[in-house]
């Protein structure tokens, strides 16, 4: 976190309760809704056709709650984290995604004081929405392409985060833009926790990637049971890590 307007602290990626000013906060509850809509439904088809994925499902949203609640403080006074939440896209698309954000969000702001429930929805945004969004459209567009799997997995994830980052700082700038404008103020929000998000995304993506790869020598089947990997490209991924 950072002291910033009158000494209220903000963290970049779980907005503190009560920082977002009207009608900031009620608009990011409108934007974020219509996707976790979409996305508890498609839980509720996953939940009922593909059975076998919930353990992984139930293992991605434990991994966006510890990645995400891992405070780093950084040399100028802030505190910047991991998300986690690309490999939950990657596995399960951006709406799922969003819905493990707004579980993982919605504990952390209740249990451990970190963000709040007036801005549950621009932290859901920011971190359930469009950094997973984000992931996932890189993923599918390497996969495309016939990119490497594994360094597709890094980017997407990495790029989440960085994301994530990128999308607090715009919020924060237009609640607070101040005499410098939106652009200045973005800047500045920006700028406190680039020192410390940069290397972190860039970490993460890694952590992810090499998760990625114990599923796919774990539990292939799954993967090609939802459509992210044909049998065939397992087999090469396998054979290429044995």
């Amino acid at each position: 976190m950072t002291r910033l307007h009158g000494g209220l602290r903000v963290d970049i990626m779980h907005i503190m309760e009560g920082f977002l000013p009207s009608p900031w906060w009620q608009v990011w509850f409108l934007v974020s809704l219509p996707f976790i809509i979409i996305g508890l439904y498609q839980v509720n088809r996953l939940v009922q056709e593909k059975r076998e994925a919930l353990p992984l499902l139930a293992v991605a949203g434990a991994f966006v709650f510890v990645l995400s609640s891992l405070k780093l403080p950084s040399f100028n006074g802030s505190c910047s984290h991991p998300t986690g939440t690309g490999l939950g896209a990657i596995l399960f698309g951006p709406c799922i995604a969003a819905v493990l954000g707004l579980i993982v969000l919605v504990f952390q702001a209740v249990f451990l004081a970190h963000g709040g429930l007036t801005t549950l929805g621009a932290n859901v945004f920011s971190m359930g929405i469009a950094g997973p969004a984000v992931a996932y459209l890189i993923y599918k567009a390497g996969t495309r392409v016939g990119a490497n799997t594994y360094a597709t997995v890094f980017v997407a994830a990495a790029l989440a985060d960085l994301t994530t980052y990128i999308v607090t700082s715009v919020q924060l700038a237009l609640a607070f833009p101040g005499t410098a404008g939106f652009l200045g103020a973005f800047l500045t929000f920006a700028g406190i926790f680039a020192a410390t998000q940069v290397p972190l995304a860039i970490i993460e993506g890694a952590v992810i990637m090499l998760v990625f790869k114990y599923i796919v020598q774990l539990k292939p089947e799954i993967l090609t049971r939802l459509n992210l990997l044909s049998e065939s490209a397992v087999r090469k991924l396998r054979e290429a890590s044995a």
